[in-house]
């Protein structure tokens, strides 16, 4: 489940149930992705921090908070299922190494406290062109993550990707299912993702039930976390 929980630290951060965290499996079918592709080399200037939309920006029911930088990287593997230190397998499936620096990636979540469902924006710079990602996902739609003795199996399927003014788009589903547990401990989460040159902007709507995803909110968002990337 998604909870508001204050950390030793005095800090306020929607964090994902400790099962899920602990670790993940899945299995990945398919080919090797290609290493072909060009990297990226156009940067944006701005420091990351400054381009995540403000909570205020955030749909009405899901009052939001920027994460504080240590706890960006958990939040991260969080919303692939592939937490730092997990097995991966297919090995081919692990993503690239993200640095978590200050302006490397920052994070701002939003938690609607009656559905306990989150949406998360995520910003990081990278090289890699967004086809790398969407090739690598078509190849692993089903990984298996073990982490700590506890293992999961990650589900991801490609969507139509969005509308956007950006360098490219991808949307996918993804479903986060313990080897042992309960209905409640399955996460299920779509993203929407778009690039700016070096910046990539990922929107994640996460819930642990089988209702309806907010769609309306998560597109709403995206277009916003979007155009602020865009507008510098």
């Amino acid at each position: 489940m998604v909870d508001s929980t204050r950390s030793r630290l005095g800090w306020t951060v929607p964090v994902v149930c400790v099962a899920v965290l602990a670790g993940c499996g899945s299995t990945v079918p398919g080919r090797p992705v290609s290493s072909a592709l060009p990297t990226v080399t156009r940067q944006v200037s701005a420091e990351l921090p400054t381009l995540l939309p403000d909570p205020a920006q955030f749909p009405a029911r899901y009052p939001a908070v920027v994460l504080p930088q240590q706890a960006v990287a958990q939040a991260a593997g969080d919303l692939d299922g592939m937490g730092r230190g997990a097995a991966v397998q297919p090995s081919r499936c692990v993503p690239p190494r993200q640095d978590f620096g200050p302006d490397r990636t920052a994070m701002a979540v939003g938690t609607d406290d009656a559905t306990r469902a989150s949406l998360t924006v995520e910003l990081a710079r990278t090289d890699e062109p967004l086809a790398s990602l969407r090739a690598r996902l078509a190849q692993c739609g089903s990984v298996r993550v073990t982490r700590a003795g506890a293992a999961t199996t990650v589900w991801t399927e490609l969507d139509a990707p969005p509308p956007v003014d950006a360098d490219d788009a991808v949307a996918l589903r993804r479903t986060v299912r313990p080897e042992a547990g309960g209905a409640g401990l399955i996460q299920s989460m779509r993203t929407l993702v778009a690039q700016l040159d070096d910046v990539r902007i990922s929107v994640t709507y996460m819930s642990f039930d089988d209702g309806e995803p907010d769609m309306a909110a998560l597109d709403t968002l995206f277009s916003t976390a979007v155009r602020k990337v865009r507008e510098g």
